[in-house]
């Protein structure tokens, strides 16, 4: 057995010696190529998530647009979410150690990001002030993300390398989904439903 794996081995060496080494994978074009805000808002759209862009200075009147389309009266926020971003119309709740029972209870969670991939259409969540606890963003049925455009990196690898390594990270990639065996696909067993995205340029 092992004089023919050595055998085919040779074969194989010979045959690949004066082969030049492969080109490196190219999925994006180069950094400066391409608009990120807009490729990342395109590619979250494939998961089938509500994204729009807008300046700061209409980041409230977005928030205020979204919890209407979903009936979002009572709203979980985490402990550091600025009070700039508060929607018109809509009970905040600070969590404050919400148990699980009372997250269920609440039309939905707005959150910032700590990142996005543009490449995936992911958002990554390190659960900082503005994010709050994993609970905060797995419990609800809705989950309104705000993203700052400039921290939309451009592959998962640029992800890696600006996140800290001390505390949990979450890569969200559209609405909580899997499928059974009859391949049926079904929303919301792992977390929330629906997933809307706020990108702010400034």
């Amino acid at each position: 057995m092992s004089s023919a794996r050595e055998e085919i081995l040779a074969r194989i060496r010979a045959a690949t010696i004066h082969a030049s080494a492969p080109e490196p994978a190219q999925y994006l074009p180069a950094r400066n190529e391409v608009d990120l805000t807009a490729l990342f808002v395109e590619r979250v759209a494939d998961y089938d998530v509500g994204a729009r862009i807008v300046h700061a200075g209409e980041l409230v009147v977005a928030l205020t647009e979204v919890c209407r389309l979903h009936q979002a009266r009572r709203v979980a926020v985490p402990a550091g979410l600025p009070d700039a971003w508060a929607p018109s119309g809509v009970d905040l709740v600070r969590d404050d150690l919400l148990g699980h029972d009372e997250l269920d209870r609440v039309d939905g969670a707005i959150t910032g990001s700590a990142l996005a991939i543009a490449e995936t259409g992911t958002i990554v969540l390190d659960h900082t002030a503005t994010q709050g606890r994993r609970a905060l963003t797995l419990v609800p049925d809705l989950h309104i993300c705000v993203v700052d455009a400039a921290a939309i990196v451009s592959r998962v690898t640029d992800a890696f390398e600006r996140i800290r390594a001390d505390r949990p990270v979450t890569f969200v990639s559209g609405p909580s989904a899997t499928s059974d065996i009859e391949l049926s696909r079904v929303r919301g067993v792992h977390g929330p439903r629906r997933l809307e995205v706020v990108v702010v340029q400034r």
